[in-house]
């Protein structure tokens, strides 16, 4: 490939940060423009990488040099500066959640693919090398049927993590709390991992945290089409914070990862690989936000970003698909819906 991305990146936050690191690493992709509503923060934000930045969001699609933007908004923005980044012919990559609601994520799915450009979510720890080995594992049938996967995400977030923004810990522009902000990525590896949802039932409380709108801790309990049942641990209150951990269980194995690091690598039968596999037992190369957001690092936003600039380049498909975001959306909100009604929260499709 000779050609090359440009990318913008919409929202000049701390995660944009990530997006420029990211986007500086991928070989075809070039950096060129930021825009965000706040023009002294944008302007910074360009001037420390030598790209263009514009406070108007109608300005920035139809005057900056790119082909793609990336979007690092509050949660509850991404709606209204996706669907015009699609309308303006230019593909999207958004940061997780695709929304605040399943029908404001769809909203955005329509926009993309009705102008033609791809949508690519930020599920970056899919492309983490344990969830890849446990993702080939399950479709080799290593692990026979599938029966329980459980996700625990216990981590920690100061008092002043979300007093540092407004929109921290609100429904509008959060989307909710531990569950749709910090959890979203273990429950839509749950989903990869499982399979689609048949329905779920859950819990929340905001037990440790001031100032919020929406909840600190939650528990859920699922069930997959193919019959497996899961259960979602999750918390913000949790000091000091620890690794995301996920569990996939079957009648002939079970497989654990904390982090993108496999812990657990368990099955009745052998095979070749596995002395490997269980050689680097607890290696991580994506690193976690258990106590801190900005301990993420950059590999996997950049694998990601590199993965969309191939299926730009090329015509081809990304490796997650714009349509798979909306079903973590609405598992998250059908746990909220199940805590206001005392009912379990069932998919229609």
């Amino acid at each position: 490939m000779t050609r090359e991305v440009r990318y913008g990146i919409i929202g000049a936050g701390t995660i944009a940060g990530f997006h420029a690191e990211a986007i500086k690493s991928v070989e075809n992709a070039r950096l060129t423009a930021v825009c965000d509503s706040d023009g002294e923060r944008a302007a910074e934000f360009a001037r420390a990488r030598g790209i263009e930045c514009h406070a108007n969001l109608a300005d920035f699609l139809a005057r900056a040099p790119i082909d793609a933007v990336t979007i690092a908004t509050p949660t509850g923005l991404h709606a209204e500066v996706a669907i015009p980044a699609a309308r303006a012919g230019k593909h999207v990559l958004c940061e997780k959640p695709l929304d605040v609601t399943a029908e404001k994520a769809q909203a955005i799915i329509d926009a993309c693919g009705k102008a033609g450009v791809l949508l690519v979510p930020v599920f970056q720890n899919r492309f983490g090398h344990g969830a890849v080995r446990i993702k080939r594992a399950i479709e080799a049938g290593r692990f026979g049927r599938l029966l329980q996967i459980g996700g625990r995400i216990k981590w920690y977030r100061s008092q002043e993590y979300y007093d540092s923004g407004a929109w921290r810990g609100t429904w509008a522009l959060d989307g909710g709390g531990c569950l749709m902000n910090q959890s979203i990525h273990t429950v839509d590896l749950m989903l990869h991992f499982g399979g689609r949802p048949e329905q779920v039932f859950g819990y929340t409380a905001t037990r440790t945290h001031t100032g919020l709108e929406v909840e600190d801790n939650a528990c859920a309990v699922l069930r997959f089409r193919n019959g497996a049942i899961g259960v979602i641990e999750s918390s913000t209150s949790c000091a000091p914070g620890f690794p995301a951990r996920i569990e996939v269980s079957g009648e002939r194995g079970t497989a654990a990862l904390e982090g993108d690091a496999i812990v657990q690598w368990s099955f009745t039968d052998s095979e070749a690989g596995d002395e490997a596999i269980l050689a680097g037992i607890g290696q991580t190369t994506l690193g976690s936000g258990a106590s801190d957001p900005k301990a993420i690092g950059v590999e996997g936003h950049r694998l990601q970003i590199a993965d969309m600039t191939r299926a730009i380049l090329t015509g081809g498909k990304p490796a997650i698909d714009g349509a798979e975001a909306r079903i973590p959306v609405e598992l998250v909100c059908g746990i909220y819906e199940s805590m206001k009604t005392g009912k379990p929260y069932v998919f229609k499709e």
